[in-house]
């Protein structure tokens, strides 16, 4: 009687964890077509020109790119290195990304599909860099085939977001090269990493934002304020780049209070995402109730 029970058991247990991955799926197939966003145009994907037929493939499969039609595809070179952050144009391009255009006030949000082959930039540091440049308004997602050091993708994403809304000011796209180059150097630094570097970064900008400071004097107070505060200690050839950088940005008139507006909390994205994912709370909760009628049936066969 017992074997009997079992069986009846595991019987139970596998149709339940079938219907819920057809759950799952029904849900996926909803929004598996691409509705065309006709206010802003289709989001724009760019390639390293260095990917192979093959690789390119494959990052299209990674950014989610199902029908060619709904996009528009782009390829970054060593020329757009040299046109956006004065870069090598020999270099080997091959992190690639996907803008999509967002409404006003939806802030700047960043996604690294591939971030095991992103090496030494973060989300943060991405966020941070391009709204130095300019960028702001969008869904940002970033893929490559290949280990990198991430540096790269920044040249894809301005040239995408130039395809489609405008042109960005090119001081403004290198300081912002600056920005993620000095972040990369300092996280490598003991006693530092990269999510302290990019809160020093984006503390210093709040606070840049809220005092609007008219001289170099002022900024530099400004950052051995917050490092005095994060408990960062810096050598003093490392704090007067820090310094020379954002001097340089205050003199370039950079918009600090894009920070505040646009600089999204990453954790509550990551929620938001895997809500819209399955639909929503309450399909979570109807989840939740549908395993625990399964499992009190398992018990009522023992009991």
């Amino acid at each position: 009687m017992k074997i009997i029970k079992w069986f009846a058991a595991i019987a139970v247990f596998i149709l339940a964890l079938n219907l819920s991955v057809t759950a799952f799926a029904s849900n996926d197939n909803k929004d598996e077509e691409e509705t065309i966003n006709e206010k802003y145009g289709l989001p724009v994907v760019v390639y390293g020109a260095a990917l192979s037929p093959a690789q390119k493939e494959e990052v299209r499969k990674l950014l989610g790119v199902t029908d060619p039609s709904k996009v528009r595809e782009i390829t970054v070179t060593g020329e757009d290195l040299v046109y956006y952050i004065k870069g090598d144009r020999h270099s080997n391009m091959y992190s690639s990304a996907k803008i999509t255009r967002e409404d006003n006030g939806q802030g700047l949000i960043i996604k690294q599909v591939t971030p095991q082959n992103i090496t030494e930039v973060t989300d943060e540091m991405y966020a941070n860099a391009l709204l130095t440049a300019g960028v702001k308004d969008a869904v940002v997602e970033v893929a490559s085939p290949v280990k990198v050091t991430g540096h790269s993708a920044l040249v894809g994403i301005y040239k995408a977001y130039d395809e489609g809304e405008g042109s960005l000011n090119k001081e403004h796209t290198e300081v912002a090269n600056e920005e993620l180059s000095l972040a990369t150097e300092l996280a490598k630094k003991e006693g530092l990493d990269q999510d302290k570097v990019s809160e020093l970064l984006t503390e210093i900008k709040k606070e840049i934002a809220e005092q609007n400071p008219a001289t170099k004097e002022e900024i530099q107070q400004i950052i051995d304020e917050k490092l005095k505060t994060l408990e960062i200690k810096l050598s003093p050839e490392d704090r007067q780049l820090l310094i020379d950088l954002f001097e340089k940005m205050r003199s370039l008139n950079i918009n600090f209070e894009n920070v505040q507006s646009q600089l999204k909390d990453l954790s509550d994205d990551i929620q938001k995402r895997i809500e819209e994912a399955v639909g929503d709370k309450g399909f979570l909760q109807a989840v939740s109730d549908f395993f625990q009628k399964i499992i009190d049936a398992i018990k009522g066969l023992f009991s």
